[in-house]
């Protein structure tokens, strides 16, 4: 039998699950109840992912940046918004804020604008 990933989110309301009956695989008894699941289980997918290369670079954000490929600002990001989702960070920036910073400070980096207009565009706020 294939084991999916357990969803987190109803499909018609979009509202965090609960788990109902657990089953044990070895001996097939089930568990009724209510159960809460935790902040982890509830994390999306990509949050999960990178949750897990994280611990696996042992929190070094340089190596989670190698192991990527992408920046250390991206990284960064990704850090910042794993937390959020987690509940351990207030929404500092409005949405969309942080990426279209990202945006600029991503194409500093391959060269493809100059610093003044980096900081120019940062903060202008203009991405």
């Amino acid at each position: 039998m294939v084991m999916r990933p357990l969803p987190v989110r109803c499909p018609v309301c979009e509202s965090p699950l609960a788990a109902k009956v657990l089953f044990c695989p070895a001996c097939a008894t089930e568990v009724s109840g209510r159960f809460a699941l935790n902040e982890f289980a509830l994390l999306p997918k990509e949050h999960l992912d990178f949750l897990r290369l994280f611990v696996k670079a042992r929190g070094n954000l340089k190596e989670v940046e190698r192991l990527l490929g992408v920046s250390y600002p991206t990284v960064r990001a990704r850090l910042d918004a794993l937390l959020r989702a987690l509940g351990y960070e207030d929404e500092a920036e409005p949405e969309g804020a942080e990426a279209a910073r990202l945006e600029v400070l991503e194409a500093l980096r391959k060269g493809e604008i100059s610093v003044e207009e980096a900081v120019a565009r940062l903060r202008g706020g203009k991405s």
